[in-house]
């Protein structure tokens, strides 16, 4: 019965594991006994080194399968380019590798054996018997059903073929780290150490311009192998010494142009270096090396330095120029690479802190906060558009905003900025969460006009948001969607779960129904937690969103009412985001305190002439009973006898009275069934009307007002 996994069933590196299997012969056979030797006659129809078709017709494919403790159980390294490789069955693959790549490439093998996960077409070096190396491109993907171990492909690496696959490495990801360390693997083909040193400018993403050469300042960005190395010696992360970054500056800037150039020996070495500390950061080893130093440069007019690549090796191996040909062609090909993760780097530096310029700073009276943004990894498209606030309202409740802008990058960002501070704005001036999110929508639809948003290939149609806006004296939560996943509440009694949230399609979405938006109230009583997210949070290949959000509501209800809420929004994101995102993570927690009993008073007046006197004479025996003395006795019960005696003129229907005592003052608050809008005017001395805002304008710290489904609300804070 064939065991080879069926396509249907099996990922692309299954099938490759397999194909890979049937080509090593079984019987525990080694290198240099593959299919030929088993014919019998190794150099017959095989193109072997006799055969002058041989050098047109050489495999360049080996494979080694090792069991559960890296030993080679069988090999297919026939072909005469690994001629001198000892794959003995039975021995350790390392023993295939240069003693100072033992112990990355072993970490490689286990992790590729634990989790399962292919690694794939890395640069490596092999170690033949007689003291030569052997570049090529190694592959580890778990052996293939029934077999049992790892299968490695080895590529025997060809000039083009590694410079292509060079290139190809190095333009995979966006950081510029990783993006330097691509680029020093690559070059460890040609020497036994290699390093990248980048300007500072290029390292923080900034701008490089063409400078005087004694001005130049280099971090080391990459090394290559992973070793011990001895003290002193630069590192990933640390800055060269002026002198070293002024010495390797003028070595690839000779007659004011960029060149490459190699030292051949540690006495040179050391007469161009000069200083003992400096030769203990530059130079790798205690005995003779040269090094090639090849600039990595930007054309232009004149041509930029982004930095310089470093190759070190024995100085009984001189380079010789066709080696420097193929070192300066590859760095060449690859220095566009390393100025596009500079880019990058810039404007995720740049989004990132529009991002953390957002996040809620403080809670307040009524409610404790904690936010944790955390943007995807540096290596995918970008930071994206996840944003998150929470702000006091004037009128005493609080707002709690997120949004998802969709798209990545600066795009992105100058959406998720202005839609943050248009609804700060509006919600600020009153209007419910509902009018919010029309006029969010008309901006989306605005931002995307031909001109302004699809011409410059960015679209913000399909953004969500969701508003919460927490009312610290009823204890109720009044919410709108538009197309965003339901906050998560927990209630005192531990009961946790996403809000029934009517589903609505997301700001600017003009090819669904033009549906208005829901406002839902819900209840949460003082103690409950608030949990509101983007979907980086809760989304996971493996599992549904319902499941993410259940994940979600566990991780939320763990938290401890005396727990620091900070430290617990760390912990919910650290549980449920994997390490490497691609999307960013938002979160932001909101422990609901809310008003004592004894700090707020309602009352209900029928609109008649004697309500003012009556609001008049409740507010000043609520005053006393609250221990309140000096002018604000005097002031607030003047201040609510006016705005009730508008109420009454102006308005129908009852009126209602409340005032709340705050950390900071009193806010006073008068509602009717009136719809209009009560404005401050000058007036002259003898005017009949108007002196009433006239005194709530002189008399508070501030004042507005707020609309409600049966009228308005005129709110005022007075300090004492």
């Amino acid at each position: 019965m064939d065991s080879t996994p069926s396509p249907s069933s099996s990922s692309p590196f299954d099938l490759v594991s397999s194909a890979l299997g049937r080509y090593v012969p079984h019987g525990g056979a080694a290198a240099g006994a593959g299919p030929a030797d088993a014919q019998g006659d190794r150099t017959t129809g095989r193109g072997g080194r006799d055969d002058p078709a041989a050098d047109r017709q050489d495999q360049i494919l080996g494979v080694v399968n090792l069991d559960r403790n890296l030993r080679i159980a069988r090999a297919n390294l026939d072909a005469p380019v690994f001629e001198g490789l000892d794959a003995v069955a039975g021995s350790a693959f390392a023993d295939l590798l240069p003693p100072g790549d033992a112990p990355t490439v072993t970490r490689r093998l286990r992790q590729v054996l634990e989790i399962g996960e292919a690694h794939v077409a890395r640069i490596q070096r092999l170690r033949r018997g007689d003291g030569s190396e052997l570049v090529v491109s190694m592959s580890i993907l778990p052996a293939a059903a029934p077999q049992e171990g790892l299968t490695v492909s080895l590529i025997a690496m060809a000039r083009r073929l590694h410079l292509y696959a060079a290139e190809t490495a190095i333009g995979t990801s966006l950081d510029i780290g990783e993006t330097a360390q691509s680029l020093a693997e690559s070059l460890l083909a040609w020497g036994d150490v290699a390093a990248v040193d980048l300007d500072f400018a290029v390292w923080t993403g900034e701008g490089v311009t063409e400078r005087a050469p004694g001005r130049i300042r280099l971090r080391r960005a990459a090394l290559v192998p992973d070793r011990a190395w001895p003290e002193g010696y630069l590192t990933p992360g640390d800055d060269l010494p002026s002198d070293a970054s002024r010495l390797l500056a003028q070595a690839v800037r000779r007659d004011d142009a960029p060149q490459a150039i190699v030292v051949p020996d540690r006495e040179a070495v050391e007469r161009l270096l000069g200083s003992p500390r400096v030769i203990r950061a530059l130079v790798p080893v205690d005995r003779s090396a040269s090094v090639a130093c090849i600039p990595l440069v930007l054309d232009g007019a004149p041509p930029v330095v982004l930095g310089v690549a470093e190759i070190w090796r024995r100085a009984d191996r001189p380079f010789r120029d066709s080696e420097l040909f193929d070192l300066q062609e590859l760095v060449a090909r690859t220095a566009h690479h390393v100025d596009l993760a500079r880019q990058h780097q810039r404007e995720h530096t740049q989004v990132l802190a529009l991002q953390r310029r957002l996040l809620p700073r403080s809670g307040g009276d009524t409610l404790e906060i904690a936010s944790v943004y955390q943007p995807a990894t540096p290596d995918s498209a970008g930071v994206g558009g996840d944003w998150v606030n929470s702000f006091p309202l004037p009128d005493g409740r609080t707002a709690l905003v997120v949004g998802d802008v969709v798209g990545h990058g600066l795009g992105a960002a100058a959406a998720m900025g202005q839609l943050s501070m248009e609804a700060r704005a509006l919600l600020s001036a009153g209007l419910a969460p509902d009018e919010v999110l029309e006029h969010l929508d008309e901006t989306v639809t605005l931002l995307d006009d031909a001109e302004s948003g699809l011409a410059a290939g960015y679209s913000a149609l399909g953004s969500t948001c969701c508003i919460a806006l927490y009312d610290p004296v009823s204890h109720h939560l009044t919410l709108s969607s538009a197309g965003h996943l339901p906050p998560v509440l927990v209630r005192p009694d531990g009961r946790a779960g996403p809000l029934a949230v009517r589903p609505h399609p997301g700001l600017g979405a003009e090819f669904a129904l033009r549906e208005p938006f829901d406002v839902h109230t819900f209840d949460a009583p003082p103690g409950s937690l608030l949990a509101l997210y983007t979907d980086g949070l809760v989304e996971d290949r493996a599992l549904s969103i319902d499941e993410g959000i259940s994940r979600l509501a566990d991780a939320v209800s763990a938290v401890h009412p005396w727990d620091a809420l900070q430290h617990a929004a760390r912990h919910v994101v650290a549980a449920l985001a994997p390490v490497r995102q691609r999307d960013d993570v938002t979160l932001l927690l909101a422990r609901l305190i809310g008003y004592r009993k004894g700090d707020t008073a309602t009352w209900r007046l029928p609109a008649r002439d004697d309500a003012p006197a009556r609001a008049r004479a409740n507010a000043s025996a609520l005053l006393r009973q609250w221990h309140i003395t000096g002018r604000t006795l005097d002031d607030v019960p003047l201040l609510v006898s006016e705005l009730v005696t508008n109420a009454v003129r102006f308005a129908a229907g009852p009126i209602t009275v409340r005032l709340i005592r705050t950390g900071r003052g009193l806010l006073c608050e008068v509602g009717d069934t009136g719809n209009g809008r009560p404005r401050l005017s000058r007036g002259g001395l003898l005017d009949d009307g108007g002196r009433g805002l006239r005194v709530l304008h002189r008399l508070t710290t501030r004042w507005g007002v707020r609309w409600t489904d049966t009228g308005k609300v005129v709110w005022a804070h007075v300090a004492r």
